[in-house]
């Protein structure tokens, strides 16, 4: 592995993140429960995520400021635009599987 600073890690990490965030953006169609399901995360969990490290830095952020911040917009806007009825199989596998914080 190359040997990076610990400035050049922590801005390729944060790069990395934006990226990230960017691309669940444009696939709105991806709902947080297929994310969920699949791989154990969702954009709210990154929006909680993003909320633990700036209190970490003691930086407060109301869970809806940090939303926005992945979301690009309202949390509330994003589910009138983009959140569909998941189904009874999706839900049932969100329960046997949901994360203790959740």
């Amino acid at each position: 592995m190359a040997d990076l600073t610990k400035d050049q890690q922590r801005d390729f990490e944060a790069a990395a993140f934006r990226r990230l965030v960017e691309h669940l953006r444009t696939r709105s169609d991806v709902q947080n429960i297929d994310l969920m399901n699949l791989a154990g995360f969702c954009r709210n969990c990154l929006s909680n995520w993003y909320r633990d490290a700036a209190a970490a830095d003691g930086v407060e952020l109301s869970k809806d400021e940090s939303r926005e911040i992945v979301y690009g917009m309202p949390y509330a806007e994003w589910q009138a635009k983009h959140q569909t009825e998941a189904s009874p199989q999706k839900q049932a596998a969100f329960e046997q599987n949901r994360p203790k914080d959740h």
